[in-house]
């Protein structure tokens, strides 16, 4: 039988704060786009659905012509195209219509090095299969089917980690593997990513880097079809702003929505937040997190409103995730409005995650000057160390249901840096067993109760500093 548990005295608890919908809330995504409705067909261009060969240079042909002219439409005949990494520019509108399909090139060679941000660490990797890099008003549309086709990657990338992780190289490997992500946006103005369908990521699907204004909406993402790749994230918000995540499903093999802003020495030297992001009315189906901030937090990550969405079957909830080489804060988060089913923690916050992947050490064998730049990158020290303690508060929590969850809490802060101010209002939820909570200070939990399997001794499970001063 379940115990039915609530929490008014479990925890030193502040004034209950009834946060409001904020008001910048409205001011995020893409504006209206008002471009030529001039449409350039790629087959005008050479680009012949059916065929096994690439046309890359036939549709780039096609968007470089539309955007010489001042901007428009660059639309596909009915078929299957398969495409290697293309460019979108200024004012081109890339419509992939419902009877379109386009599949990724399986050859590494037909995506190009290019200057870009990799899970935190700036550096050399391969474009995407679609680019939009320095560019305004910008959309890629329609209800066609993008299909990656990342399986490459994915053995690429076991191959390698195998010979890593014998050579003590396991928080390198994923960036010595170079793998190609679906939909990348750089550095650029008002773009709409909108109604498409994803599949099989070679790595991130969408990622959204230094860019502002942009929406991301109606986007069905699917990367388990074809077996479970690594690193198949959903939707990437990278060190970017004013950003519009709306009706979207995903079913990745790692996060599903996630929040970045940099990692450790480098993503401090950038020092750009990730800041004002709406996710709203969207699924998140099987992954790593529903909503993960993290875990690269270097730059900040906050003024963030996440509401009405599901999640069932996700590994995690609500999920924050860094380390003490990190930095930066995680704030003003608002969760709320959220139903989830079948997942493993309900809320999981964890500030020094992965040791293995986050921490690089060179092994021995090896010589700082042989070594490539984004491993030195990775390698150099945070000074003073007190800038790589990473730190989370003030985290609002409302009207949140969660059914068959294994874990309520898996929530450690540091002694350096406690997870503070975390609020909880109407919220419920039906667990196997509480977890923990360790390193946390003025938590409410006034408005949490808990549905448990196993019974729950305090001493044993809450690590507030009030707690462990109150026991004492």
């Amino acid at each position: 039988m379940k115990k039915l548990l609530t929490f008014s005295l479990l925890l030193i608890v502040s004034l209950v704060v009834n946060a409001q919908v904020p008001s910048w809330v409205n001011e995020v995504g893409c504006k209206k786009i008002d471009v030529s409705d001039k449409e350039y067909s790629v087959a005008k261009y050479g680009a012949k659905p059916g065929s096994a060969s690439n046309v890359s240079k036939q549709v780039q042909r096609a968007i470089d012509v539309c955007s010489k002219a001042g901007g428009g439409r660059v639309i596909f005949p009915a078929g299957t195209y398969v495409m290697g990494a293309i460019f979108l520019k200024t004012n081109v509108q890339l419509v992939i219509g419902k009877d379109v399909l386009i599949l990724g090139s399986e050859s590494l060679s037909d995506y190009p090095d290019i200057d870009t941000r990799v899970a935190g660490i700036e550096m050399k990797w391969p474009a995407a299969l679609i680019n939009v890099i320095d560019a305004k008003n910008v959309s890629v549309t329609g209800s066609g089917v993008i299909d990656a086709r990342g399986k490459f990657n994915w053995d690429l990338y076991w191959k390698m980690r195998k010979e890593y992780d014998a050579k003590d190289l396991r928080w390198i490997v994923d960036y010595d593997v170079k793998r190609v992500r679906t939909i990348l946006i750089q550095n650029s103005e008002n773009v709409a990513v909108k109604d498409l369908t994803l599949k099989s990521a070679g790595f991130w699907t969408v990622q959204i880097l230094y860019s502002k204004y942009v929406t991301a909406s109606g986007l069905t993402i699917k990367n388990n079809e074809n077996g479970s790749g690594p690193s198949t994230d959903g939707i990437d918000v990278d060190s970017s702003s004013w950003v519009l995540i709306d009706g979207c499903d995903i079913d990745c093999n790692d996060d599903n929505f996630c929040l970045k802003a940099g990692r450790d020495w480098d993503g401090l030297r950038v020092n750009r937040p990730t800041e004002y992001v709406v996710i709203q009315n969207s699924i998140a189906r099987r992954g790593a997190g529903l909503i993960t901030l993290g875990s690269e937090t270097s730059g900040g990550i906050r003024h963030i409103f996440a509401t009405n969405l599901k999640a069932k079957h996700t590994d995690n909830g609500l999920r924050i995730k860094s380390a003490t080489t990190r930095g930066g804060t995680i704030e003003d988060i608002y969760f709320e409005n959220i139903e989830m089913d079948s997942i493993n923690n309900a809320f999981q916050f964890n500030l020094n995650w992965f040791p293995a992947y986050s921490y690089s050490t060179l092994p021995l064998g090896y010589t700082y000057d042989s070594i490539p730049p984004h491993w030195k990158a990775m390698l150099q020290h945070v000074e003073p160390t007190e800038k790589g303690i990473p730190h989370a508060k003030d985290i609002y929590v409302k009207n949140v249901k969660v059914t068959n969850a294994k874990k309520v809490f898996d929530a450690t802060g540091l002694p350096s840096s406690l997870l503070s101010n975390f609020q909880f209002e109407n919220t419920f939820v039906t667990a196997s067993e509480f977890g923990k909570l360790e390193f946390v200070s003025s938590w409410n939990m006034q408005g949490l109760k808990v549905s448990i399997d196993s019974p729950v001794k305090v001493e044993d499970k809450v690590r507030s500093v009030e707690e462990k001063e109150r026991l004492q």
